[in-house]
């Protein structure tokens, strides 16, 4: 389904989803704007340049998150939102518009979230929603810290799923996020709480079960992983 922050019947007037202003002087001062001409987020101000992340191995192949590009990458995501498994939780099951919409959303606004292929040797074969839960409508739901960082996840093929390619990415992708975002001291995720193939995974990669949060549109187990449990087993 839809993460919070694409809800488009957020309440307005909630600063927790505003850029905040310390960072948006900071950035104006560096005389970056908080978004690029023509909605590119090449620059990933508020997420520490996920482009330039790199490569990371994994028991199942070298990793790297790239950057979705709507005009190359549409086809493909649009078939994996259209698989049963995915659109039971994902909620996105239709015609490229409706892939279209929701990725547009995140491309064409301030940098806050940054989509993302997850390829795996060189082959495309999952999706990252990459996302600053600290501004995102989240943040209304849990004691939110400045930095914290969310990840969505979907495994786009059926022969990737059920054998401990997710949990094995997520522990990657969290560890890119700990160690290229300093001030980040902690990864957060909300699964549906039905989902639990998705939450066995959070779980895996070396997340805590924190509580249980009613958002708009699921309940969901709310993970954390927090920076000095990076290198737990």
């Amino acid at each position: 389904m839809p993460p919070p922050h694409q809800t488009p019947t957020d309440p307005a007037g909630d600063d927790t989803v505003d850029l905040r202003v310390d960072e948006l002087v900071a950035l104006l001062a560096a005389g970056t704007p908080p978004h690029a001409p023509g909605g590119s987020q090449a620059d990933g101000d508020l997420l520490d340049s996920v482009a330039d992340w790199g490569r990371t191995p994994t028991p199942f192949g070298d990793f790297q998150l790239l950057p979705v590009r709507l005009d190359k990458d549409l086809r493909l995501l649009t078939a994996w939102m259209n698989d049963p498994a995915v659109a039971a939780y994902w909620e996105l099951a239709g015609p490229d518009s409706v892939t279209a919409e929701h990725l547009r959303a995140q491309l064409e606004g301030d940098g806050r979230s940054v989509p993302c292929l997850g390829v795996l040797d060189s082959v495309p074969m999952s999706y990252f929603e990459i996302y600053r839960a600290d501004l995102d409508p989240l943040a209304r739901y849990y004691p939110a810290r400045p930095h914290d960082t969310g990840i969505h996840l979907l495994i786009g093929g059926a022969t990737d799923r059920g054998r401990g390619v997710g949990t094995a990415l997520l522990r990657a992708v969290t560890d890119l996020v700990l160690a290229r975002r300093p001030h980040c001291t902690r990864v957060v995720a909300e699964p549906d709480i039905r989902n639990t193939p998705s939450v066995s995974a959070f779980l895996g990669a070396g997340f805590h079960r924190s509580a249980e949060v009613d958002l708009p549109d699921k309940r969901a187990a709310l993970m954390v992983r927090e920076r000095t449990l990076r290198h737990s087993p």
